[in-house]
This record gives C-alpha cells, structure tokens and sequence, in this order.
C-alpha cells in the first residue's frame, strides 16, 4: 500500500443529485479543497427520474470523510450525500482489456489466464482481442496485471465502481418521502 493511505481507509461516497450541468464540478471541487485525489468516480442515472447518482472512492480518514459528505450535501443542487466502508456496500468494477491477437494465438497461458480469472472474449479480429471482466476491484487489476505479464495488452480501462448498499432501508427514497411530506403539510399551512 501506497505510504500515503497507510493510515486511511477506502470510503465510498454516493452522491444524489438533481441532473444538471455543473454539478459534478461543484462535487469534485469539495475533494479539491480538501486535497483528497479520488480513487475512482463513476456518475450514472439513479433509480429516481432526474436524479444522479455519483459514486466516488477515496483514502481518508472518517472525521475527514464525515466533512466532506456535509460539505457535499450544503451544495444546492445535492440531495444526499452518504459514506460506506467496504464491509456496508457491495462494489462491482467492470474492466475491458485489448490485448494483440497474435499473441494470443501463440501463448495458451494467455487464454487460460482469461478463463481463471472469468474474463470473457468478446471480439476477435486479426489485430486484436477484447476481454471483458466485471467483479471486485481487485480482481479486475490482478487480471490486468496477469495480462501485462504476457506482454499482450494494448489498451486497458476500467469503470469505477459502482455501489449499492447492503442496508434493507433505501434511505433516499425514505429521505424524498419525508421531504415531499414536509412540502405538503407547508402548503397546507400556508395555503399555497
């Protein structure tokens, strides 16, 4: 492990925020300030219309990461803002490999490495080979790192992870009940 993250722990940060534009800058600008280099980053639709969900990884410490998540959730746009360690979520990475076709064709460890590791071929041309592979972080990399080995990679990237968590509660759409809630009983108050 890098001497840096030593004395720090891996958290996931999962974000939900309104769909529009500049908000992934307001959000990455609060790991900015406070120096923190994000791991990885991964920001797709949530299960709610109009709603992103970023889920960013980083070493911190918890006081740290406890700041962060309320500085994110003071951004206008941000709905919630959460931590999780490891053990509270479950992550999935998803890997593509390029790899030159001549060598795999001359080098059966090649393959095999693919298969031990359930990566899977998914285009062939005269070229080069693609291999997919979903799973733990980690797994994705010792697969890259048993790929490298064989000097066969051409190109290689990974998605980030996503996350869900493995709490029984869906805290965001408990949080959204409660607030379309409390804008229901102010209208009725109000009269508006």
């Amino acid at each position: 492990m890098n001497e840096d993250k030593k004395d720090t722990t891996l958290y996931t940060i999962i974000v939900f925020s309104e769909n529009l534009a500049g908000v992934l800058n307001l959000v990455t600008n609060v790991f900015t300030r406070r120096q923190l280099n994000i791991e990885s980053l991964n920001v797709s639709a949530s299960g709610i219309e109009h709603v992103h969900r970023y889920t960013i990884t980083c070493y911190t410490d918890e006081h740290t990461v406890q700041t962060l998540v309320k500085q994110l959730e003071k951004k206008i746009d941000v709905i919630q803002a959460q931590y999780f360690t490891n053990d509270e979520i479950y992550v999935m990475d998803q890997a593509l490999y390029k790899i030159a076709t001549a060598r795999l064709i001359e080098n059966r460890n090649i393959s095999k490495a693919i298969r031990q590791y359930d990566g899977k071929i998914v285009e062939v041309n005269s070229t080069y080979a693609i291999v997919s592979k979903e799973g733990l972080p980690e797994e994705t990399l010792e697969l890259y790192h048993k790929l490298k080995g064989y000097g066969c990679i051409l190109q290689y990237v990974s998605s980030g992870v996503v996350a869900v968590t493995k709490s029984h509660r869906e805290e965001l759409n408990e949080f959204l009940e409660l607030r379309e809630e409390e804008k229901r009983a102010q209208q009725a108050n109000t009269g508006f």
